[in-house]
């Protein structure tokens, strides 16, 4: 017997308020056999223009050169006249930060700065938020004040939509069912299933549920008219008060250090004082372990009496604690440096059971590619030189094959394709660099490590013959 299909109902209309400058749209209609319509998306903000910038700096590239038109040269060498005589400057703000002891972070509590870090390059993640800062926005439009829509709700909203659309399909389903039960007379029952979708089905007067297979009535709260008229002014009230942002950005140590030290765009101060590349240097290495030792302690309590009597205090090499070569915030920010230099945009992976996610353009574009795990790689002749230094290397490089399963068992469930960089750890060198007190050098540094990438992924006879 063929079933019967009921006309298509409407979906109704998502709760909460669209993006500035939109209307509604048009409900979208379902029917036993799924969607027959689906009206347009809601409108998103214009990702493309708000992140048009990679980095939060400006880029001044020379013209291209055309071999077919000789005027080509001449406008590479106005350029290159130009660049000589007036400098170009590649950063026209700096921002400023503070380190935080308690978070192991980075704050910036400067409205313009969270923004301008979020918009060229994702930096960071709001404190009150899931990533981009939009505490205040949220908190507006929830009092009732004209906000601009942010990539959070428009994801949320999104999701909504679909869980509305398939409860709604759900529903036309059953009902479908039972009318055709109802014609074969298997179904004597008079109880709507309205009782059983209750989330999404409006209040009725006396609503039914079946208990033991009788009826039972159950008691709906009604709000007084008076309670919703004082809920409508209190909301008008708050919409006249001007609302504080309690939210900052925090940033990672790896990408507050790119900030610093390879773009220049962030000051970090603790107080009042800029704290110096070097200093920032150790402190995040200091803090990369956890619980923090006696000596990383003693180590910064050193730091800080430099930094007070930066002038005048000559540091004696012994106060200073050695970074060893395989510390984790050194391992973590030469992956950072690596990836950020190849144009990828890097965001903490601790989500995803990874170190780092990597995203072509941005999380507001499309989901991240590639999770990123690190394994240090001890192939240096150092430390094979004596049987301790084996022992010891071979330990900390110990890795088995369900360890390896269980990475890629997470990473195939979220869809990302999981890449192992090793890194090649170098002899120490912290010791030469502590010859010339407090200041290390970490280009040097930095130069000492080698990467490699490694990428795993499930072999199908049918899709890789080639």
């Amino acid at each position: 017997m063929a079933a019967i299909v009921k006309p298509p109902v409407q979906e109704p209309s998502p709760k909460g308020a669209l993006a500035k400058g939109t209307s509604d749209p048009p409900p979208r209609t379902v029917d036993a056999n799924g969607p027959t319509s689906k009206g347009p998306h809601t409108k998103r903000p214009n990702y493309a223009q708000l992140h048009a910038r990679p980095l939060p700096a400006h880029v001044y590239p020379l013209p291209a050169f055309l071999p077919h038109n000789p005027l080509s040269i001449v406008r590479i060498a106005i350029a290159l006249l130009s660049h000589t005589l007036w400098p170009p400057t590649s950063h026209t703000t700096v921002h400023k930060a503070y380190f935080s002891a308690e978070t192991h972070s980075i704050h910036v509590t400067d409205p313009q700065s969270m923004r301008a870090l979020w918009e060229d390059g994702f930096w960071g993640a709001g404190s009150l938020s899931r990533s981009e800062p939009a505490w205040l926005a949220q908190e507006k439009r929830k009092r009732g004040i004209e906000a601009s829509q942010t990539s959070e709700e428009y994801t949320r909203k999104r999701r909504e939509e679909r869980r509305q659309f398939k409860l709604e399909r759900a529903k036309v389903q059953r009902e479908t069912i039972e009318q055709q039960l109802r014609d074969e007379g298997k179904f004597h029952d008079t109880t709507s299933i309205d009782g059983t979708l209750g989330a999404t089905d409006e209040l009725v007067d006396e609503p039914t549920n079946l208990l033991n297979g009788k009826p039972v009535n159950i008691a709906v709260p009604e709000m007084a008219t008076e309670d919703s008229t004082r809920l409508e002014v209190d909301n008008h009230q708050d919409a006249t008060i001007e609302i504080l942002d309690q939210e900052h950005l925090q940033l990672t140590p790896e990408e507050a250090f790119f900030l610093t030290y390879s773009l220049g765009v962030l000051q970090v101060y603790r107080d009042k004082t800029l704290l110096p590349s070097s200093y920032l240097f150790r402190l995040y290495c200091a803090y990369s372990t956890f619980p923090i030792t006696e000596d990383a302690e003693l180590h910064l309590y050193t730091l800080y009496r430099l930094r007070e009597r930066l002038n005048t205090f000559a540091l004696g090499t012994s106060e200073i604690t050695s970074i060893v070569p395989s510390n984790p915030f050194l391992l973590r920010y030469v992956v950072y440096h690596h990836f950020r230099s190849l144009g990828w945009v890097v965001r903490h992976g601790v989500k995803f059971a990874c170190d780092f996610l990597l995203y072509q353009r941005g999380p507001v574009f499309a989901h991240a590619k590639f999770a990123v795990v690190i394994v240090p790689s001890y192939s240096h002749p150092y430390w094979s030189e004596t049987p301790e230094r084996k022992a010891e290397t071979k330990a900390k490089e110990a890795r088995d094959w369900w360890w390896l399963h269980r990475v890629n068992r997470v990473q195939t469930q979220v869809h990302k394709t999981l890449m192992l960089v090793y890194v090649e750890i170098p002899p120490p060198w912290d010791e030469d660099f502590k010859r010339s007190g407090f200041e290390v050098d970490i280009g040097g540094a930095l130069k000492k490590y080698k990467v490699r990438e490694f990428i795993v992924r499930r072999w199908t006879p049918n899709r890789n013959r080639d």
